[in-house]
């Protein structure tokens, strides 16, 4: 609970002032009600006892109408300015909370980044800020709200009717109802984990489903796979009802305690009219009142159900916001200059296993050099470090005497072997890197890479690409990613195999023209191909540290 409250507060900064007027609203819209009903009950019962007694003639029934119609307009207008107000605030905060997310993603580092499945982290994340969606609008408002203005109600029945009908009364409603949510919120949390748990399983799986069911069709495992996104889905909804009864037992046992407040409003008001300490008017007073509070108490119910995935949300995202809450640092300019690595090692964080042991090199402006040696020897790993992707363990990283984390975006770009294409036109995957380039720019980058009669075959620069890029073998896709990476126009290049898939002539074009399209950069590749190494100026061979 501490990790939504704290989350609570955060969003609370953006939306303050407008949350602060629809908490007032809703605070209103509670008071007319159990003035309302207070009221009528008023007006009711000494109508009634004045007609009895012969007075009626004598009793003033303007001024109580016309307060009776002023709360029923009143308080339609003041729930209806309530949910504007607290409903814009609270899209508005968790709009703001997305992008606080992302932006904290963005900052963790890159291990944990690669470890995420894009599908289930998306997955997460848009249950997460939905399930905080309700934090706001059914749980901390609405009790809030409430408590208040039963405590106003407590006060105003011990100076208008009597002391022990408001104790009955203001403690019967603060304390019954918060041990209702006590006890339901335990019991119900455990089921809303599940059943939040299994809705995100079964999204995934169907993501997963519908991205991979040319290869689940052709190994005959379509059915099989369907068959286990159905059972997921078949797990949520067991566990939705499971929170619905629990849902309805709460809200029946709210009943039973506004029913038992009002009989014994009711009992004690008669005992107190017999007595001689009260006028039936007022007691009716207390009774309609304590009737009305009911409304108070009514958010319990609904906030029960989600209380459990609302808390595990808090838990998940406000890591990332408190990373994201850290300064930003100042960027330099960008300067011409050697890419510098410095006695650079690096230890893997999990088992403080040595990938690199005191590597010391140097690629000047123009200049491209070419890192060899078996697979899992630390090559992948000089392009991340040299990225600043990865935190060198000992060492320094500089470019042009700067280090990495000051440099301005795009002045060192690093192509991985596996790049990611969207679902959309191919100049709308280029322009990813430059959103002005002009066709003329593009298709000179397509040239580049040997990729430009391709293009041309497949319906030119519009031509749609399906999920991840799909239209595209992987060799063009893997060039695709290059001229994307040549229209970024950067200082310092790192690829990751950049020719993977070409056959040996259309690799030694595409490095011939890589170097022609950025004659200034200085590029760094980890290599395996001799077409490689031959385009290179300088070869380092990396061994086991």
């Amino acid at each position: 609970m501490k990790a939504l409250l704290d989350l609570m507060r955060i969003m609370l900064r953006e939306v303050r002032r407008a949350l602060l007027y629809g908490f007032a609203l809703s605070v209103a819209v509670l008071v007319m009600g159990v003035a309302l009903l207070g009221l009528s009950g008023w007006f009711i019962t000494a109508a009634a006892a004045a007609g009895m007694a012969g007075l009626g003639i004598l009793f003033n029934v303007f001024i109580p109408s016309s307060m009776v119609r002023f709360l029923a307009l009143g308080r339609t207008f003041a729930r209806y300015g309530e949910r504007v107000l607290t409903h814009d605030a609270t899209l508005r905060a968790l709009s703001t909370l997305r992008r606080q997310v992302l932006q904290g993603l963005m900052s963790r580092p890159f291990r944990s980044l690669e470890r995420l499945r894009a599908n289930a982290f998306l997955n997460r994340v848009t249950a997460d800020i939905d399930a905080l969606d309700g934090a706001l609008l059914r749980l901390f408002i609405p009790a809030f709200a409430g408590w208040l203005v039963i405590l106003a109600a407590t006060a105003v029945i011990w100076w208008l009717v009597h002391p022990a009908v408001a104790l009955l009364i203001g403690l019967g409603y603060l304390l019954l109802p918060t041990l209702v949510f006590l006890l339901g919120q335990r019991v119900a949390q455990g089921h809303a984990r599940r059943t939040e748990a299994a809705l995100q399983a079964a999204r995934s799986r169907l993501i997963d489903l519908i991205a991979g069911r040319d290869d689940l069709a052709v190994y005959g495992q379509i059915n099989a796979t369907a068959a286990h996104v159905q059972q997921a889905f078949a797990r949520h909804a067991a566990g939705r009802q499971k929170l619905d009864r629990i849902e309805r037992h709460c809200g029946a046992a709210l009943d039973l305690i506004t029913a038992l407040i009002t009989a014994s409003a009711l009992a004690i008001g008669g005992m107190l009219v017999q007595a001689g300490e009260l006028n039936a008017a007022q007691a009716a007073i207390a009774v309609f009142a304590a009737l009305a509070l009911g409304e108070a108490v009514a958010p319990v119910r609904r906030a029960l159900s989600e209380i459990g995935r609302m808390v595990q949300a808090a838990r998940r995202v406000l890591p990332l916001i408190e990373a994201n809450d850290e300064p930003s640092k100042h960027l330099g300019t960008a300067e011409s200059g050697d890419l510098i690595l410095e006695s650079v090692s690096y230890e893997n964080g999990a088992g403080k296993r040595r990938i690199l042991r005191d590597l010391s090199l140097t690629v000047a402006p123009g200049e491209m050099c070419a890192l060899t040696g078996p697979s899992g020897v630390g090559k992948s790993t000089v392009l991340l470090v040299a990225a600043g992707a990865l935190a060198p363990s000992r060492g320094l990283v500089t470019w042009a005497g700067q280090r990495l984390e000051n440099l301005p975006p795009q002045t060192v770009v690093l192509v991985p072997q596996r790049s990611a294409l969207i679902s959309g036109s191919i100049a709308e995957n280029l322009r990813f890197a430059d959103p002005e380039a002009s066709d003329d720019c593009l298709w000179d980058a397509l040239n580049a890479v040997c990729l430009a009669n391709t293009v041309q075959e497949k319906g030119g620069l519009s031509a749609e690409l399906g999920f991840r890029g799909a239209g595209l073998s992987g060799g063009e896709a893997r060039r695709l990613v290059l001229a994307r990476a040549i229209l970024c126009r950067p200082a310092v290049l790192l690829l990751d195999e950049p020719t993977e898939g070409l056959d040996e002539a259309t690799a030694a074009r595409v490095m011939a023209g890589l170097r022609a399209a950025l004659p200034d950069a200085a590029i760094l590749m980890a290599s395996h191909r001799s077409v490689e190494v031959a385009a290179a100026d300088h070869v380092l061979t990396l061994s086991n540290a």
